[in-house]
């Protein structure tokens, strides 16, 4: 790989951005300089408002990705760089997707291979995880004196119960994708020759729903996960704010009363 080869591909098209971490030579290993790039592409993600969704993926047909460049890691050790902990705060590229909360876009990961340690992780963070029967998971930071540090550790925590969680946490065991599928980590699974095919779908669906109804649920849901009932319907959402006062508000029923397809501005 040339010194000046871009690390991530990033494509805008039918209000879908799509996003390729593109080392397939070292598996999507996750470089600094890649951090870099993905901080930039999420920024004009969140700031595009054309941008309904985003998908996630990895080149090749080996992995989405096997996470930290841990050559790159060893050569920082060396030069007496301190080790990385929980989050991306101080590192290039903060913050990354692990610890960007206020992204309100829905975010698909499309899985296929491997998707070890930072890049199980990255997929973790997503909102829906469409993966191919070939996909693998596993967080192997315990096997190698470090921790899943980009939000493994809470969310895999979060998203399975503690014992199922804790026994992959503390042990780097690995999931296929039908155990993923199993224990509700990923949305669907699908042969590898199908996985494109079900990604468009997902997009679709994503693509018709109201961009700022989808802004708006995403946002309640992430904000009100810890609250109790009572104060969940009570806070406030900024997002649904702007949802209740926009004209998509009104369009939405207009089109069904008129019996025709939305036309959404996100406005």
């Amino acid at each position: 790989m040339t010194g000046d080869r871009t690390r991530v591909r990033y494509e805008k098209k039918q209000h879908v951005a799509r996003i390729t971490l593109d080392r397939p030579d070292v598996l999507n290993a996750m470089d600094l300089r890649m951090h870099e790039e993905l901080a930039e592409i999420w920024d004009d993600v969140e700031a595009d408002d054309d941008i309904r969704v985003a998908v996630l993926t990895g080149a090749g047909d080996r992995a989405f990705s096997v996470g930290q460049d841990l050559k790159e890691r060893a050569r920082l050790d060396r030069q007496g760089v301190a080790p990385t902990t929980f989050g991306s705060r101080g590192q290039p590229g903060w913050p990354r997707l692990t610890d960007r909360f206020t992204l309100y876009k829905p975010v698909l990961a499309r899985v296929h291979g491997y998707a070890l340690g930072g890049g199980f992780e990255l997929a973790l963070a997503c909102d829906l995880i469409i993966a191919s029967d070939q996909a693998v998971f596993a967080l192997p930071e315990a096997r190698l004196g470090l921790v899943p540090g980009a939000g493994g550790a809470f969310r895999l925590a979060r998203q399975l119960p503690e014992k199922i969680a804790m026994g992959y946490l503390l042990t780097g065991r690995r999931l296929s994708a039908a155990t993923a599928l199993r224990h509700g980590l990923v949305n669907e699974v699908v042969p590898a020759d199908r996985l494109d095919a079900c990604v468009q779908e997902w997009t679709d669906d994503l693509v018709r729903s109201a961009p700022l109804s989808v802004r708006a649920i995403k946002e309640a849901a992430a904000k009100s996960v810890d609250m109790p009932l009572e104060q969940a319907f009570t806070a406030e959402y900024g997002w649904e704010e702007r949802r209740r006062r926009s004209s998509d508000a009104v369009e939405g029923v207009r089109a069904f009363a008129d019996r025709r397809d939305p036309v959404w501005t996100g406005r």
